[in-house]
């Protein structure tokens, strides 16, 4: 059900903000490049990778502009992690606290990630949080909507969403220029695969160290919008 006119609403990356999918999508991006005959590179030197939509990524990964090359890739990246890749991820320590508070306030929350649609709503739901987002978005096996600001653009059209009513979290900096595109403010987090310097220089209006922090960063920034003139 979309959001009522004047609801407040809080959009929520997944990868490194809700959950951290390191040991999955490292994994995953190994098997593919190794499989393809590529060096597989150290896990700790893909940290960075992680966030960008992988059709983004492979290029950069195989140092090839060959589509075909770079879509063999992705569909063995996607054989390994939609068998075991999904799973081999565990919650952000604090983040349920953190959307039991939202929650209860009364924002409309909505996951909006890069990541297809149908794993997110998989973990969405394995994670037990279904019960707090009234939405799961994410991208099409055509990379429809991979592009955060295109997924934002998307949401915002079909949840009906105010974007001076809507905060946008994430931990890179696609979130944080996604949200712009659209005049939404953004809150950028440090314990997914951006640091500070990456979100301040992106535009995030403010910068979360811990889960406990978001409640009163979402409430400061949407009394910023919400105030009457």
């Amino acid at each position: 059900m979309p959001a009522i006119p004047g609801q407040t609403a809080v959009l929520f990356d997944l990868d490194g903000t809700l959950t951290d999918p390191f040991v999955g999508i490292s994994r995953s991006m190994q098997h593919a490049l190794a499989t393809l005959g590529y060096p597989s590179p150290e896990a700790a030197s893909l940290r960075s990778y992680i966030g960008p939509p992988l059709q983004v990524t492979f290029p950069k990964l195989l140092a090839s502009d060959d589509r075909a090359l770079n879509d063999e890739a992705l569909r063995l990246y996607r054989q390994r992690y939609a068998d075991v890749g999904k799973l081999e991820n565990v919650l952000i320590d604090g983040i349920v606290d953190a959307l039991e508070i939202l929650a209860g306030q009364g924002h409309y929350l909505c996951v909006a990630t890069s990541k297809l649609e149908t794993y997110s709503v998989e973990i969405v739901e394995h994670f037990g949080l279904s019960r707090f987002f009234r939405a799961v978005h994410g991208s099409g096996l055509d990379g429809r909507n991979a592009d955060k600001g295109e997924l934002i653009g998307h949401i915002i059209e079909t949840e009906r969403l105010d974007p001076a009513n809507t905060i946008m979290i994430g931990d890179r900096l696609h979130d944080v220029v996604g949200a712009a595109r659209h005049g939404i403010r953004a809150i950028g987090v440090l314990w997914g695969f951006g640091d500070r310097e990456e979100l301040d220089n992106a535009g995030a209006a403010a910068i979360a160290e811990r889960p406990s922090a978001l409640p009163e960063l979402v409430s400061g920034q949407l009394s910023d919008t919400t105030a009457p003139a």
